[in-house]
């Protein structure tokens, strides 16, 4: 439905002819303009004549939220979009390739645990100093021969410290995403607060400009001048407040991609886009099935029960090899001659009982870790949710009900103003609550954001946070 609206700021019969009433109407073009500029989506400054009294508009009655006119424009493709942030991380932060380094470490151990022993050869002299009568000299060949599956065991082992090492590289993935995802919202929040802010400030002086010419036509008294002063001071704070908390994220992103030096620039991107549905329950099932955390518990289980193989296998005992060669012999008959032997531990009193029950516990230890993460999980998950649930309950009620009810609230004490039936001072005092409700709103959209990426990245972050 379209309505279509001509509004006199000022009845014409207040305005006349005379410079009061030409003052009067000028001190009144910044609040349409605060509509024009903040307002639906759909609302158009048909007609804007800085100085008269009259401006056109039209507005869509279900006209989406008062702030997105200002928020929502069209960005030039050359913005560097979530996308373009998320693959830049996935390169240039450290982290990602400190992980990567650990597998491939993890994949080293594994080639290494199940390689033989090498074989040892050595010099072997008897009898030296017999004045040559009865020396020997020989090459002497050991070798151990790794009984009972050992080696493989030893790879079945390490094969789990390397999907643990992946599942981390994994996890640490999700941590490195989730990073970018909530530094851009915080980006691009700041980003929209800033036009916001810079708008209340134009806005502002203009007031201010108005309430001057008004208190020289003496139409308003001193204390409306100083309201006006107020407000653009505290509108200047807001926008210098927009501006630090914007080189405060944009630092915050800059590191998190592994780029410090990146340039600020604008980001492309639908920060009023709709709410994502996060089921609690439905949440909790997929931390559970689909976590890298979950999953490297898995794999620390699998190890232990690994181990536990090991370490059953080690009471099996090698068996050493001992060759002889005495190449030189100068013993009876003086022919080369050689021997060999082969020997191998006893399990008689270490059967490696120690290391089984260590491993039996580990085991156990494991999968205790393993449901005290699943717990550990949903109660992260409960804060999380939480701040998510009031999130979109107030974007929510910030789009349907709080801010058309506040662009009303303006709109109203506009023609009252304009009927000179209330002062100078209300009409700013309901500016300031308008502008303070978009803030607000803004406010909770990045909180929406934000712990949207958290759910979504299965509650992982901070990952420049040294881990170990």
């Amino acid at each position: 439905m379209t309505w279509h609206n001509s509004l006199k700021l000022i009845p014409d019969a207040a305005v006349g002819t005379d410079s009061g009433g030409r003052i009067l109407g000028a001190a009144m073009t910044w609040t349409l303009l605060v509509v024009c500029l903040l307002g639906p989506v759909d609302a158009v400054c048909a007609q804007e004549t800085l100085g008269s009294q009259e401006f056109t508009f039209s507005q869509r009655a279900d006209a989406p939220l008062p702030a997105a006119e200002l928020l929502l424009r069209p960005v030039p493709d050359e913005r560097l979009a979530l996308a373009d942030l998320e693959k830049m991380a996935l390169v240039g932060n450290p982290s990602l390739a400190r992980m990567g380094a650990r597998v491939g470490a993890a994949h080293g151990n594994w080639i290494q645990v199940g390689l033989p022993a090498n074989p040892l050869v050595g010099y072997s002299g008897q009898q030296v100093g017999s004045s040559g009568s009865a020396e020997q000299h020989g090459v002497v060949l050991n070798q151990e021969i790794i009984r009972g599956g050992k080696l493989q065991l030893n790879r079945a082992v390490a094969a789990q410290d390397v999907e643990r090492a992946r599942q981390e590289l994994a996890a640490q993935q999700q941590r490195v995403l989730t990073d970018v995802r909530i530094a851009y919202y915080q980006v691009l929040t700041a980003q929209r607060q800033i036009d916001l802010t810079d708008e209340l400030v134009r806005v502002g002086k203009q007031a201010l400009d108005a309430a001057d010419a008004l208190f020289k036509a003496k139409q308003v008294g001193r204390a409306d001048v100083l309201q006006a002063q107020l407000e653009i001071e505290n509108a200047n704070i807001l926008s210098q407040n927009a501006r630090n908390r914007h080189a405060a994220s944009w630092h915050g992103l800059a590191a998190v991609v592994g780029q410090p030096t990146l340039p600020p620039q604008p980001l492309a991107g639908d920060l009023l886009g709709p709410p994502q549905e996060f089921d609690f329950q439905e949440v909790v099932v997929r931390l559970q099935t689909s976590s890298p955390e979950i999953a490297a518990a898995m794999s620390a289980i699998a190890h232990a029960r690994a181990a536990w193989e090991r370490a059953r296998a080690e009471p099996r005992p090698n068996v050493y090899l001992q060759g002889l060669v005495n190449v030189v012999d100068n013993g009876i008959g003086g022919r080369p001659d050689g021997a060999i032997g082969v020997a191998m531990p006893i399990p008689v009193f270490n059967r490696n009982q120690g290391a089984i029950l260590q491993a039996q516990h580990e085991i156990v230890a494991s999968q205790q870790a393993l449901a005290q993460l699943e717990l550990d999980l949903q109660h992260r998950l409960a804060p999380t949710y939480e701040r998510y649930a009031n999130a979109r309950n107030q974007v929510e009620r910030y789009r349907v009900t709080i801010l058309p009810a506040a662009l009303e609230s303006l709109q109203l004490m506009r023609q009252s103003y304009g009927a000179g039936e209330v002062s100078f001072v209300a009409l700013l005092t309901i500016q300031r609550t308008y502008s303070q409700t978009n803030l607000n709103y803004f406010e909770a959209l990045r909180e929406l954001r934000t712990s949207e990426a958290e759910i979504g990245g299965l509650l992982l972050s901070g990952s420049l946070q040294n881990r170990n």
